[in-house]
Protein backbone atom coordinates (compact mmCIF):
# COMPACT_ATOMS: atom_id res chain seq x y z
CA UNK A 1 0.00 0.00 0.00
CA UNK A 2 2.67 2.61 1.21
CA UNK A 3 5.04 1.39 -1.44
CA UNK A 4 3.65 3.46 -4.30
CA UNK A 5 3.05 6.94 -2.83
CA UNK A 6 5.94 8.91 -4.59
CA UNK A 7 7.85 12.03 -4.37
CA UNK A 8 4.09 14.17 -5.45
CA UNK A 9 2.10 12.06 -2.95
CA UNK A 10 4.57 12.60 -0.21
CA UNK A 11 4.39 16.76 -1.66
CA UNK A 12 0.41 16.56 -1.26
CA UNK A 13 0.22 15.06 2.26
CA UNK A 14 3.31 17.75 3.46
CA UNK A 15 0.86 20.38 1.71
CA UNK A 16 -1.92 19.20 3.43
CA UNK A 17 -0.57 19.00 6.88
CA UNK A 18 1.00 22.63 6.78
CA UNK A 19 -2.66 23.72 5.59
CA UNK A 20 -4.45 22.09 8.57
CA UNK A 21 -1.68 22.74 11.57
CA UNK A 22 0.01 25.75 10.30
CA UNK A 23 3.69 26.79 9.88
CA UNK A 24 4.30 27.47 13.43
CA UNK A 25 2.34 24.42 14.90
CA UNK A 26 4.41 22.36 11.96
CA UNK A 27 7.91 23.54 12.66
CA UNK A 28 7.48 23.19 16.84
CA UNK A 29 6.30 19.50 16.28
CA UNK A 30 9.70 19.16 14.41
CA UNK A 31 11.35 20.95 16.86
CA UNK A 32 10.26 18.40 19.57
CA UNK A 33 10.75 15.43 17.16
CA UNK A 34 14.44 16.92 16.95
CA UNK A 35 14.92 17.11 20.50
CA UNK A 36 13.46 13.54 21.28
CA UNK A 37 15.75 11.98 18.50
CA UNK A 38 18.61 14.11 20.48
CA UNK A 39 17.44 12.29 23.71
CA UNK A 40 17.30 8.90 22.28
CA UNK A 41 21.08 8.99 21.19
CA UNK A 42 22.35 10.67 24.41
CA UNK A 43 20.32 7.62 26.02
CA UNK A 44 22.18 4.71 23.97
CA UNK A 45 25.35 6.61 24.31
CA UNK A 46 25.34 6.42 27.97
CA UNK A 47 23.95 3.04 28.02
CA UNK A 48 26.49 1.96 25.57
CA UNK A 49 29.02 3.62 28.07
CA UNK A 50 27.20 2.00 31.33
CA UNK A 51 27.59 -1.42 29.69
CA UNK A 52 30.61 -1.07 28.35
CA UNK A 53 32.08 0.04 32.31
CA UNK A 54 29.98 -2.59 33.49
CA UNK A 55 32.10 -5.17 31.43
CA UNK A 56 35.40 -3.41 32.40
CA UNK A 57 34.42 -3.61 36.13
CA UNK A 58 34.43 -7.18 35.48
CA UNK A 59 37.86 -7.67 33.50
CA UNK A 60 39.92 -9.33 36.21
CA UNK A 61 44.03 -8.98 35.87
CA UNK A 62 45.35 -12.08 34.93
CA UNK A 63 48.91 -11.17 35.25
CA UNK A 64 50.58 -13.67 37.92
CA UNK A 65 51.17 -12.44 41.62
CA UNK A 66 55.15 -12.79 41.48
CA UNK A 67 55.34 -10.46 38.48
CA UNK A 68 52.84 -7.76 39.68
CA UNK A 69 55.43 -6.05 41.49
CA UNK A 70 58.02 -6.16 39.27
CA UNK A 71 56.81 -3.34 36.70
Amino acid sequence: MLNNIGIPGLLLIAVVVLVLFGRGKVSSLMGEVGKGITAFKKGVKDGSEEIEQASADKARDVTPEDTKDKV
